[in-house]
């Protein structure tokens, strides 16, 4: 039966970058694990078609190999395939083996064994959690639920029945890999039998199906430090995907998104409040209390004449600042409000109010300078 175009398999377009190959594989994986699925005997077949599906095309090298030849790119005489000891078409490391063949020792080319180990190393798994900007200023510490696969319980990692244990893989002798000759160069890829693990189950665990790990979902505690920022990272090592037999797990990335106040607006370290006040204390002047982001409140002298706009500055008023014992400011920013509904004595006291005009200087003067400049433009164009 032909191979499924690896694109198809994972459900992605044939130019999906890292992060969608990433997730579609996620998605698929966590479909059709065995586990989940272990009232159907096609399950574990899919999960093998997933897994190698982006085995490839997660590796930008073996990626390009197969964007250009196919299926044949790994398979027995074709593309970049080998033939010997390695088998027809086992493993998708034949690609690049000749060149970690030749080069390995001066790139830092490891032992087969450690390099199995980090093959099977687990994925590592994101979390988008959201806090109030409170949380943000104050910090917090915050309980997560993680839908991951953990070690299986019953054969502590090791894939193996009770009892049992792996033994060593008869085709590799415990290396994790295999060579062969091809003409002037000897090729080494994973071991197809092992796959890189060097070692083999011949009684696996019937819980976890021989993988060493189990779906399940993990509660983690993490620290909000104060201070932090929309879009933060925070890592938190070997508590993502467990490693396939005891292999090393993933990370777990913690991404911060600060959700957005009712009151405040923030940038960096500074907070902004945009207060309304009425025409008249923003004529006559006028003394305010605001709130602070620490929950405390403030008062703010408004002077008369105060305009739309206008900014006062209340220093260290703002928010945390990341691992520091300091603080930004906070801008109050005026909006003078026009009344509305006015009562028949207050159009009377404002009609009034405009009829009596200014004592030599203008009540009013951006008003009147613009209309200055307004009449003087009419005035050019009637010349």
């Amino acid at each position: 039966m032909a191979k499924r175009d690896y694109y198809e398999v994972l459900g992605v377009e044939k130019g999906a970058d890292a992060g969608a190959l990433k997730s579609a594989y996620r998605k698929m994986a966590m479909q059709y694990h065995p586990d989940r699925n272990q009232d159907d005997p096609e399950a574990e077949a899919k999960f093998k078609e997933v897994n190698e599906a982006y085995e490839v095309l997660k590796d930008e090298q073996k990626r390009a190999a197969y964007d250009r030849f196919g299926h044949q790119a790994f398979e027995q005489g074709g593309g970049f395939g080998g033939g010997g000891g390695a088998g027809g078409g086992a493993g998708f490391t034949g690609f690049t083996d000749i060149f970690e063949e030749m080069f390995g020792d001066f790139m830092g080319g490891g032992g087969g064994r450690r390099g199995g180990q980090q093959a099977n190393r687990g994925a590592d798994l994101r979390y988008n959690l959201e806090i109030s900007l409170e949380d943000a200023y104050h910090g917090r510490q915050v309980e997560v639920h993680v839908p991951t696969s953990v070690a299986c319980e019953t054969c502590d990692g090791t894939g193996a029945a009770e009892g049992a244990s792996p033994t060593t893989c008869g085709m590799c002798h415990g290396q994790g890999k295999v060579r062969a000759q091809q003409g002037f160069f000897t090729i080494e890829r994973t071991c197809p039998t092992c796959h890189g693990q060097g070692s083999v189950i011949d009684n696996p665990c019937k819980s976890c199906h021989g993988a060493g790990r189990q779906t399940k979902e993990k509660m983690l505690s993490v620290s909000v430090p104060k201070g932090v920022e929309d879009g933060t990272r925070i890592r938190l090592a070997g508590e993502g995907e467990a490693g396939l037999r005891g292999a090393p797990a993933g990370d777990l990335y913690i991404f911060i998104s600060v959700a957005p106040h009712r009151i405040f607006q923030r940038e960096g370290a500074n907070v902004f409040c945009r207060v309304p006040i009425s025409m008249a204390d923003a004529a006559l002047g006028s003394e305010i209390e605001v709130p602070t982001i620490d929950g405390g409140r403030t008062k703010v002298k408004v002077p008369s004449g105060t305009q739309t706009g206008q900014q006062f500055r209340l220093r260290g008023k703002g928010m945390s600042i990341l691992r520091s014992q300091g603080r930004g400011d906070m801008y109050i920013e005026m909006a003078v409000e026009t009344p509305v509904n006015l009562s028949k004595k207050q159009k009377e006291l404002l009609e009034e109010f405009r009829k009596a005009g200014g004592e030599g200087k203008p009540t009013n003067p951006e008003t009147e300078g613009f209309f200055s400049k307004v009449k003087e433009f009419w005035d050019d164009l009637t010349e």
